[in-house]
């Protein structure tokens, strides 16, 4: 063999060796990238059902719940009033509509029957509810208080991931971490959405 020949098949195989790391380090961050995203859905989704608790939580006390233990204990033993409305509106003499609204309680069921039902949440789990998936075990971050809009208080609350695992939603001290609720406003919408 020439030396050409001998130098060919050496850069050869080191194209092939360079060429084999970059599909690798490619497949690698690909692979990085589907893993955050299924893990960010998991975590909306458990920001999905605390935010149904929360919803059901005010509904019935009207107030949020400030940490996990008072939303688990509503989920767990908590009932949601089946309430049914009627009105009637009646034809005055002079022209005008009366409106009459009438409400009649016609039973309960329970919080956890009736939001996380097994045909809605297959896989559902009270124990694990509060922890963040892809976390090893972290909790989410519980907030409630009251804020003064037009002259009256209103009910806030807000659930976040602590510490996410996406780069991107990390900077600026943990900024864009999922959550769900405001500390400022009475949404509960979640910042995905």
């Amino acid at each position: 063999m020439t030396l050409t020949r001998i130098l060919s098949a050496v850069f050869l195989l080191g194209a092939l060796g360079l060429g084999f790391m970059l599909y690798r380090s490619v497949d690698d961050v690909m692979q990085e990238e589907k893993r955050i995203a299924a893990t960010e859905a998991r975590i909306i989704e458990k920001l999905q059902m605390l935010r149904d608790a929360q919803i059901a939580y005010i509904a019935t006390k009207g107030e949020y719940a400030g940490n996990w233990d008072e939303l688990r204990e509503f989920i767990e033993d908590g009932l949601i009033w089946i309430v049914q409305r009627k009105e009637t509106t009646r034809l005055l003499e002079y022209g005008k509509e009366e409106t009459t609204v009438s409400f009649d309680t016609l039973g309960s069921v329970q919080v956890i029957d009736s939001l996380f039902n097994e045909r809605r949440y297959p896989n559902f789990n009270l124990e694990t509810l509060h922890i963040v998936p892809g976390s090893g075990g972290l909790a989410f971050e519980f907030f409630s208080d009251k804020i003064e809009r037009s002259q009256r208080e209103i009910g806030v609350f807000e659930i976040r991931d602590p510490a996410p695992i996406n780069p991107k939603r990390r900077a600026n001290n943990n900024e864009k971490a999922l959550r769900v609720g405001s500390r400022t406003d009475s949404s509960t919408s979640g910042n995905w959405e």
